[in-house]
């Protein structure tokens, strides 16, 4: 699979051919896999006017949530190979398969940018009794079972935190699924449930503005964004090994898209992804601007997931082994 998004990707170098003056002649629809509000969302939005304006057309932007993932990128996968439809994506496909989601991940897709990435951090409400990431824990401990932790389902950032949480110490959480990290925020600031793992950029600006409390980031040292939240090493030191990890964000299309299609989406989010004011939006929130292409972009995925699901594997939260799938152990 991957070998022939390689292939692709070098094809895609050789022919290099300037796109045909028809593409775009209409609105292109960008398919956000997220809800509106959550870390996903708010990255295609602050990218969507600097893409239109490199584009040259509107980009309407449609939430279609659900599935982990899974609904958003199956419409675009059986939408016209045309690029027209693109996803604005994060992780999660690169999951689906070794947790029984989808057999959809982005080998069979084409990668147009990985735009960037993000780092997690466990968020409880402000006025929650957990002032530490050690209060949460021993309660969890003492209480299996009782303690309600925000998810978005199988595959999701949320449950693929909360597995590796589990492999460094006990972790029998009750997940309750929203259909993503906005929803599953106010869902938890409501009082629905206790904590939610979540991107930071989905909760930076609640937490700098008091409503909502981040217990530690997910990460082996403090980030600007929040400095004096703390490590979730500081408290876990058994997290080292699987990180740094978090979610990422990118701009994809279906494999069969034509290549000088391809090429016109390709120069227009490299050059978006250099406007100032997402620039500015990935900063404050706490993301890496990454703006990655072809075959650079091919080798991030499959390395991300190669590290993740094996990561899932070995603590027991794989459905299906990766062996099983072709995922070679990194």
């Amino acid at each position: 699979m991957l070998k022939s998004i390689k292939l692709a990707v070098a094809a895609l170098a050789l022919s290099a051919a300037p796109a045909l003056a028809e593409y775009p002649e209409r609105e292109v629809l960008g398919v956000v896999m997220w809800g509106a509000g959550g870390a996903t969302d708010t990255v295609a939005r602050a990218i969507n006017p600097a893409a239109e304006e490199a584009l040259g057309t509107q980009i309407v932007v449609l939430n279609k949530s659900g599935g982990a993932g899974a609904i958003s990128t199956a419409f675009v996968n059986a939408a016209p190979a045309d690029g027209y439809t693109f996803l604005y994506g994060a992780e999660n496909p690169q999951l689906h398969g070794v947790m029984g989601v989808s057999d959809i991940d982005y080998g069979d897709m084409y990668p147009i940018n990985i735009l960037g990435r993000g780092v997690a951090v466990i968020a409880v409400p402000a006025e929650s009794e957990y002032q530490t990431l050690s209060d949460l824990l021993d309660a969890i401990q003492a209480n299996p079972g009782a303690v309600k932790m925000g998810s978005t389902g199988p595959g999701g950032l949320p449950s693929t935190i909360g597995a590796l949480i589990s492999n460094a110490t006990e972790f029998d959480v009750t997940a309750i699924p929203f259909d993503g990290e906005g929803p599953g925020l106010t869902a938890m600031l409501g009082g629905e449930v206790d904590f939610m793992p979540t991107g930071i950029s989905a909760a930076a600006e609640q937490v700098k503005a008091g409503t909502m409390r981040a217990l530690a980031v997910v990460n082996p040292e403090p980030v600007d964004t929040l400095p004096d939240v703390p490590a979730i090493t500081d408290t876990l030191p058994e997290m080292a090994r699987f990180l740094p990890w978090g979610p990422f964000y990118g701009v994809f299309v279906r494999a069969d898209v034509p290549d000088d299609v391809k090429q016109t989406l390709t120069d227009a989010f490299a050059t978006a992804a250099e406007d100032e004011t997402f620039l500015d939006l990935m900063a404050n929130r706490g993301n890496v601007v990454m703006n990655m292409t072809g075959q650079e972009a091919v080798d991030f995925l499959a390395k991300w997931q190669q590290v993740t699901t094996w990561a899932l594997q070995d603590t027991g939260a794989a459905k299906v082994s990766p062996e099983e799938l072709g995922i070679e152990r990194p």
